[in-house]
Formats: structure tokens, C-alpha cells, sequence
């Protein structure tokens, strides 16, 4: 069982003013909801119709017509009227819950909601309110039994670990060409949709010979699974978003990550171990990164605890060898004295985006409060490291080939509401949306910027 993980986290919709604003000045059609029965727009058009047609009908023989062929015209009319303000109702509603603000202004007004008090309680006799309050208390209790749960399943998490330990070991002794797997290890049965033909399987064959003999002159076989890692960031979007392209020369050299769980008694935590082979880089064989846990209620908020939560990490420090740190660059910068008119060249060091900034994380203050920047990050720090101790670490062959990324695109366990809409469903809306103001989307929430 997975333990569950929370990240800092802000609200990200819009204020309600905005969204009485929106109503009567950005989106229009919303103050312009016609009451069936009023002659505006498609209906207001079949109306109009319907009593040219009814004139007519009067400038005939009225001998012809009894009172029932009359009846039976109106109620076509009514029908026919209702029929289409309905289905101009359902347009409009279409239109604006396509729109990205108004739901984000919904969503704050449903957020806004939450734990705020109804009137029913305070209407609840006095004896009643009592009892209420020792139900509370006995939420509290089943809060620290869950409390106690969820510390069995962490100690659960550490004994499988190690049984899970020596198949991770010959995983990375196969990638890091430390052991050959036998013909009979090596044999995988395909589905039945991948299967070919036995003449098919038979050409493929001798084309792979072939191919196996032109390789054997050119060069020696490869080495285990190269670049086994790196493929895997590669693939994974929450991991590749982190990389550049001077990260990926020093990725090549990474040649395991392991998670190790805290030991029996102590407080509960996890670290992530990342294994390099000598590289030009830096002289590190093993960079780490410890999260500290919490799985108690807190006392301040008890009825908030939904498990255990990561409330912190450190990194540890790079030997990077001369001029080769790459969390860091050089700028130059062209500075001109106002008195003398001269100009003078300055260098500077400044950070540098880099996957490796993920071993110095933001300090959390002992008071707990963060800058919205440090919180952002340590948001998608949390984020990361969940997925790597979740995901990535016990199923990492299947990021290689690409197998269990479909499977994680159907998880909404890992992204931020306020990014829940993707490119093209953005692009859609702005096209069925009139009203749309691209000004407006210019600047995205601060749990979507990349880091």
C-alpha cells in the first residue's frame, strides 16, 4: 500500500468579484440568458416565424379550420419554442464551462465553501451540540489509530524493500554489464497481437544476423543496457522537465538509484541513493536525498490528517571538479561609469538551471513559513521524490521500454488541479470560446512554472 503524500500547496482560482466581473464585461452571453418565453435570439426568430405562419392561416377560409386543427397548431408553437430555448441553455452552458476562468472562478467559489459553517449546528439544541463534540472526539481517536496504521504499512514498506532489494541488485548488475543473463532468462513470450508469422519470424532472423555480423566488424557489442537511466528521465515528462541538455553528458554515468527506508524505531523517513560511475564531472560515487516524514494527526487540525506527509529533505554537497559545475554559469555584464563615460566589463556567477539543483534544496525555517518561490519548489521536490520512490525505482525496465507511461498518463494522483488542462484542450477552448482573452492567460499560476 502506497502511503499518501502531501505537498505545500495555494489556492488558484480566481476571486469571487471576478467572477460577478466576468459575468456582465469578459463573457457577455452570461448576462444574457434569455427566459423561455422572450422573443430574442434563435427563439426569439422561431417566434416570430411561428406568427407569420399563424397570419396566414387567419387570412384563409376560418370554415375550414374547427377549433381542435387551432389547438393543435399552438401546441406545435409551444413545443417547438420550449424545444429550442433548451437547446440555446445548453449551448451557453457548453460555452462557459469550456472557459478557463470562469472554472477556475467556480472553483474558487466551491473551495470558499469548504468547512464553512451552514447555520445548522448553531440551530441544534444545546444537548445535542454536546454530543456532537464527543463524536468529535472520537474522530480524533480513529485519527491516531490511523495515525498507528499508517506506521505499520512504512514498516511493511521496509521489510519488503529487502526482499525486493536482491532482484533490484541483478537489474543493475545486468544494466552495468557486471552479469550476462542466460539464454533462459533472456526469453520473453510476446503478446498475441505482437506474434509473427513463422515466416516472418524466420526473415527477421536472418536480417538480424546479418545486422549482428556488419555490427561484430564494425565494433564490439555494447556494454550491458547503456544509457539505462537516462532513458528513463527521458521518458518520464515529470523527470525530463527537470533536465537540460548539459545534464544528460553526466546521466550516462548513472548507474543505479536505490531507496532506503528509515530503521526500526527511528523516525520515519526515506532516501533516495544515486549510484555514478567515474565520471569528468565530479568525484562523488553516491549522491543522496533524505525526506523526513510525519504520520500523526496534528493537534492544532487534527481531522486534516490523511496520512503520512514528506515535511521536509536535504541534499548533500557535489565535489564538482574544476569548471565543470554545471548548476552554475558565467555572465558577463557591461557596466558604464555615470562621471567618467567609461565602460567596464564585469563577470558574474549566477545559478544555472540543471537536474542536479535537486541535492540543494530550499532550508525549511524552523517556523515553517516559506517565500512563494522556495514553496513552489519544494511543492514539485515532494512531487518527485514520491514518484521516484513509488514509481520509478521498483518498475524502472518499464519507463525504459515506455510501457508504463501510458499507464501513468491516466493518473491524476501526481499533477496540480491548476494544471490539469493540457495544450491542446487549452487550444479547443480558446477556439470555441468568443470571449476568450489570450492577455488574460499570459502568465501562468506559480504551481505550473517549471522549475
Amino acid at each position: 500500500m502506497a502511503s499518501a503524500t502531501k505537498t505545500p500547496s495555494r489556492g488558484t482560482g480566481l476571486p469571487c468579484s471576478y467572477l460577478r466581473a466576468s459575468a456582465s464585461e469578459d463573457h457577455a452571453p452570461l448576462g444574457r440568458l434569455q427566459v423561455p418565453g422572450q422573443s430574442t435570439g434563435v427563439a426569439g426568430a422561431w417566434n416570430s416565424a411561428d406568427q407569420n405562419k399563424m397570419a396566414d392561416i387567419d387570412n384563409k377560409d376560418q370554415a375550414e379550420m374547427d377549433q381542435a386543427d387551432m389547438e393543435d397548431v399552438e401546441e406545435v408553437e409551444e413545443e417547438e419554442t420550449g424545444e429550442d430555448v433548451n437547446s440555446k441553455a445548453r449551448q451557453l452552458t457548453v460555452q462557459m464551462m469550456q472557459n478557463p476562468q470562469i472554472l477556475a472562478a467556480l472553483q474558487e467559489r466551491l473551495d470558499g465553501l469548504v468547512g464553512s459553517p451552514s447555520g445548522y449546528m448553531e440551530s441544534l439544541p444545546k444537548v445535542v451540540k454536546r454530543r456532537v463534540n464527543a463524536l468529535k472526539n472520537l474522530q480524533v481517536k480513529c485519527a491516531h489509530i490511523e495515525a498507528k496504521f499508517y506506521e505499520e504499512v512504512h514498516e511493511l514498506e521496509r521489510k519488503y524493500a529487502a526482499l525486493y532489494q536482491p532482484l533490484f541488485d541483478k537489474r543493475s548488475e545486468i544494466i552495468n554489464a557486471a552479469y550476462e543473463p542466460t539464454d533462459e532468462e533472456c526469453e520473453w513470450k510476446a503478446d498475441e497481437e505482437e506474434e509473427l508469422t513463422v515466416s516472418s519470424q524466420e526473415e527477421m532472423k536472418e536480417k538480424a544476423k546479418v545486422d549482428e555480423e556488419k555490427k561484430d566488424e564494425e565494433k564490439e557489442d555494447p556494454k550491458g543496457v547503456p544509457e539505462f537511466w537516462l532513458t528513463v528521465f527521458k521518458n518520464v515528462d515529470l523527470l525530463s522537465d527537470m533536465l537540460q541538455e548539459h545534464d544528460e553528458p553526466i546521466l550516462k554515468h548513472l548507474k543505479d538509484i536505490k531507496v532506503k527506508f528509515s530503521d526500526l524505531g527511528q523516525p520515519m523517513n526515506f532516501t533516495l541513493e544515486f549510484y555514478f560511475e567515474c565520471n569528468d564531472f565530479f568525484s562523488n560515487e553516491l549522491l543522496v536525498k533524505t525526506y523526513k516524514m510525519r504520520s500523526e494527526p496534528d493537534e492544532s487540525d487534527p481531522f486534516a490528517f490523511d496520512g503520512p506527509e514528506i515535511m521536509g529533505c536535504t541534499g548533500c554537497q557535489i565535489d564538482w571538479k574544476k569548471g565543470k559545475n554545471i548548476t552554475l554559469k558565467t555572465i558577463k555584464k557591461k557596466q558604464k561609469h555615470k562621471g567618467r563615460g567609461t565602460v567596464r566589463t564585469v563577470t558574474k556567477t549566477v545559478p544555472n538551471d540543471s537536474f542536479f539543483n535537486f541535492f540543494t534544496p530550499p532550508e525549511v525555517p524552523e517556523s515553517g513559513e516559506l517565500d512563494e518561490d522556495s514553496e513552489a519548489i519544494l511543492a514539485a521536490d515532494f512531487e518527485i521524490g514520491h514518484f521516484l520512490r513509488e514509481r520509478i525505482v521498483p518498475r524502472a525496465v518499464l519507463y525504459f521500454t515506455g510501457e508504463a507511461i501510458e499507464d501513468d498518463d491516466d493518473d491524476s494522483v501526481y499533477i496540480n488541479v491548476s494544471c490539469l488542462k493540457q495544450e491542446g484542450e487549452e487550444e479547443a477552448d480558446e477556439e470555441n470560446d468568443p470571449n476568450y482573452d489570450p492577455k488574460k492567460d499570459a502568465n501562468p499560476p506559480p504551481e505550473c512554472k517549471q522549475q
